[in-house]
């Protein structure tokens, strides 16, 4: 019939793949696979996934993302708790050597006894002299202040510091040397060496109250831990009242004289009131002798020269 295939071009497609194997290896022909299930060629390559292969690398575990930033803050927050405590150990260094400085300093401030200030303002009272005492320590007071605000025109970090203490010994210098002349003008003067009443104008200092020399309990002079634990607040109070000093351009300068003469004006007021409780009239008081005067003296600044004389 026309169009039809011969019988010899005919190929059937039941059991094409059934019959014998003509080719080597048991394939049928080159188009085709392996009539024999599970036979393959040696060598040739498998498209079936190698689950138990030894030499497949195991790939590396990481940890899950919660995890790693709980790791993170961790470390964050430990390095932060090791700075705050190596921040603590150099203020609390910081603050005991200056506490030593001052505490080293207080002997060698010059005080001038009754004596010698009444000649210095003759015709004055007690309370004139006093007066006179408190305007002229308030004024060096703003001196070391302005002093400072000056130097820190354009403040450094690491010089902030150094300023400061600068100024807190400069002021508590200032403030002590009112104190002792205070408490010579309201005749109760503490009992005692040089050493002995240093460190009671120490207390003073650091309590912002007069000594009560009928009181044994005010008078202590004994440089133990609880005085240094007073004289170390106060210092931190000081400094901390003085940071404004160190703003720019002269700003500081302006801020530290005014916060300084307003601190030592407070401060006197305060040992005034106790000392006036406590004052003894000078034709009451006995023959004092004079004050010893220091070996090694601390100049003061913003105060005037004193005059030598046997009497200081």
């Amino acid at each position: 019939m026309t169009g039809s295939t011969p019988p010899w071009k005919r190929r059937s497609s039941r059991g094409a793949d059934s019959g014998p194997s003509d080719g080597p290896h048991g394939v049928r022909d080159d188009e085709r696979g392996s009539s024999a299930a599970g036979t393959e060629p040696a060598g040739s390559a498998s498209l079936e996934p190698a689950g138990d292969r030894a030499d497949t690398p195991v790939p590396a575990s990481r940890p899950a993302p919660v995890a790693r930033r709980k790791a993170i803050r961790g470390r964050a927050r430990e390095l932060a708790q090791e700075g705050v405590r190596r921040g603590s150990d150099r203020a609390r260094t910081g603050l005991a050597h200056l506490t030593d400085r001052i505490i080293e300093n207080a002997p060698r401030i010059p005080v001038r006894d009754l004596a010698t200030l009444r000649r210095q303002f003759p015709g004055l009272g007690p309370e004139e002299i006093a007066d006179k005492l408190v305007a002229g320590a308030v004024n060096a007071s703003a001196t070391v202040g302005a002093g400072v605000g000056a130097a820190a025109m354009l403040p450094v970090p690491p010089a902030m510091p150094t300023e400061l203490a600068a100024e807190v010994t400069g002021v508590a210098a200032v403030e002590l040397k009112l104190i002792a002349e205070l408490h010579e003008v309201y005749g109760v003067r503490p009992l005692g060496n040089l050493k002995d009443r240093s460190t009671a104008y120490l207390r003073s200092w650091s309590g912002e109250r007069g000594i009560d020399v009928m009181k044994p309990a005010s008078v202590n002079t004994a440089l133990g831990g609880q005085m240094r634990r007073e004289l170390r607040q106060q210092i931190m109070k000081r400094m901390v009242r003085n940071m404004p000093n160190l703003m720019p351009f002269l700003v500081g300068a302006a801020v530290g004289a005014m916060m300084n003469r307003r601190d030592t004006r407070k401060l006197a007021e305060r040992i005034r009131g106790d000392l006036r409780g406590m004052q003894v009239p000078w034709d009451a008081l006995p023959a004092l002798p004079p004050l010893e005067r220091p070996a090694d003296p601390l100049r003061i600044e913003g105060t005037p020269d004193e005059p030598r004389s046997p009497e200081l």
